[in-house]
């Protein structure tokens, strides 16, 4: 079945006078000259709901105020010592780490001493494709070089793993003989640090002193909770819902500028902003740098089955294994995850079942889940309008199918960082906009009136409403976030 939309929209901020702006009695066959009145249906149709899509981050996240240009927070290591490393050397009892636990290589493609934590004396695991084996780490170089000997072999030869690349290894403790002395070195604990910076989010609304007396024949409503005959109430509500929106999705899809495009940004010019555009890390920016990504099967939709969940959840448990999870989803990954689910009932391959959770035969049928739960972890589901609505990212999902983006999945609850500014540990939820605010001036989001209309402020005939806000998005612990490209 085939479903056509004979629906064409028309943007409706707009500096000009069109037909479609005012009523028009003479469509229909009947004039002003006529001497019927005709019944005027005065208030105005919301036929989209709700338009915004604000929301999203305000459920998940948090606001605070910070008084830099930057932001700047640390993010701890791994606890336990694992590396990716290479065997080789005479009888195969050399080895050199090249990459963390994370997958990160070194910059000169081997850890030198003090860039890796194994020191002599630990006992480490190596593993290959087929075979792990226990071996003793009784020196290391300068270089960083590690001189190891197995424990149920002569060498690494006889043990099987020797001159390969690649072989895992995890230190898993430490061994002496008898009266020796302790350690040798230590091992300092490590952080990983990550900063943004806030950007300034502007916009305008203008109307003249004439315009603004003016009484119009429809009675406006709008998000903000504006109402009555006067056209302006509408357009400045309107300006003020789309700006309340703009500030959720620059933090949602805005990107730092690199390299030379850097240059070219810094370059540009718009109206009387002539200076740097670096732009800012926002959420599918920072996960496609360091978090997950999950293509769903076959690259069609993320998560439509358990097996792809429970790729999910090995990924999980290699990070934060954090128990409780929100997937914000478009509309077809949120019924196709339904489907998954509704195959598990035993009635779901040979018709409907009746019974979700307390439904009878006479109640309206439940064809949805919220949530389920894998292994030790729990999945909430919830629909996220900003991917399905037409005017948002569902009009750029529709076109570039190879990149839409299909939902995320994030953390509940809060993580421990390091605050530079504060110099302590603080919790603070995994996702959180931080804006410019001080005692002289807030920028969370600031609203201002200039000109002649209303309260007097210059001898501008005209009102112009001012909209301004300065922020970025802190995305802490990406390594437990998932995106569903």
């Amino acid at each position: 079945m085939a479903i056509t939309s004979n629906y064409v929209p028309t943007p409706a901020p707009m500096k000009q006078a069109l037909v479609s702006s005012y009523i028009d009695f003479t469509a229909n066959g009947f004039g002003w000259a006529q001497q019927y009145v005709p019944d005027l249906m005065e208030q105005e149709a919301e036929v989209f709901g709700n338009r915004t899509i604000s929301g999203f981050l305000s459920q998940i996240g948090a606001e605070e105020a910070m008084t830099a240009d930057q932001v700047i927070w640390s993010e701890q290591s791994r606890l336990h010592l694992s590396y990716t490393v290479t065997v080789a050397g005479t009888n195969g009892l050399t080895m050199t780490a090249t990459h963390d636990a994370d997958g990160t290589a070194s910059t000169t493609g081997t850890f030198s001493t003090g860039d890796h934590g194994m020191r002599a004396g630990d006992m480490v695991l190596l593993a290959d494709a087929d075979k792990t084996v226990r071996a003793y780490v009784s020196a290391v170089a300068a270089d960083g070089t590690c001189s190891i000997q197995p424990y149920g072999a002569a060498t690494m030869t006889d043990a099987g793993i020797a001159n390969q690349t690649g072989v895992k290894c995890l230190v898993f403790g430490s061994e002496y003989s008898k009266g020796n002395t302790g350690r040798g070195a230590v091992n300092e604990p490590r952080f990983k640090q990550y900063n943004n910076k806030p950007i300034i989010i502007k916009d305008k609304y203008e109307i003249s002193g004439s315009d603004a007396s003016q009484i119009g024949w429809v009675e406006v409503t709008g998000e903000d909770g504006q109402n009555g005959y006067l056209w302006y109430l509408k357009a400045a509500g309107d300006t003020r819902s789309r700006f309340a929106d703009y500030l959720e999705m620059a933090m949602i899809e805005s990107e730092k500028a690199t390299g030379d495009g850097k240059d070219d940004l810094a370059a540009l010019s718009a109206g009387s902003n002539t200076g740097a555009v670096t732009g800012t890390e926002g959420l599918f920016s920072a996960l496609g740098a360091r978090g997950n990504e999950t293509t769903g099967v076959s690259g069609v939709n993320a998560a439509t089955d358990l097996a792809e969940f429970d790729a999910i959840l090995a990924e999980l448990d290699k990070n934060g294994a954090i128990e409780e999870n929100m997937m914000f989803l478009n509309r077809t990954t949120a019924l196709a995850i339904d489907d998954m689910l509704a195959t598990m009932n035993s009635y779901g391959a040979g018709g409907t079942s009746y019974g979700v959770f307390n439904n009878s035969e006479d109640m309206a049928l439940n064809l949805g889940f919220s949530g389920f739960r894998r292994g030790s972890y729990d999945f909430y589901k919830s629909d996220w309008k900003y991917l399905n609505d037409l005017s948002t990212r569902g009009l750029i999902n529709a076109k570039d199918t190879v990149n839409a983006v299909r939902g995320v999945m994030i953390p509940a609850g809060v993580s421990s960082v390091y605050d530079q500014q504060l110099g302590k540990n603080l919790k603070r939820p995994f996702l959180h906009v931080r804006y410019r605010s001080s005692a002289t001036d807030d920028r969370r989001m600031k609203t201002w009136t200039t000109g002649s209309v209303g309260a007097v402020t210059s001898d501008l005939d005209a009102m112009e409403m001012h909209f301004l806000s300065e922020r970025c998005l802190v995305v802490q612990g990406a390594n437990n976030f998932f995106l569903m490209n």
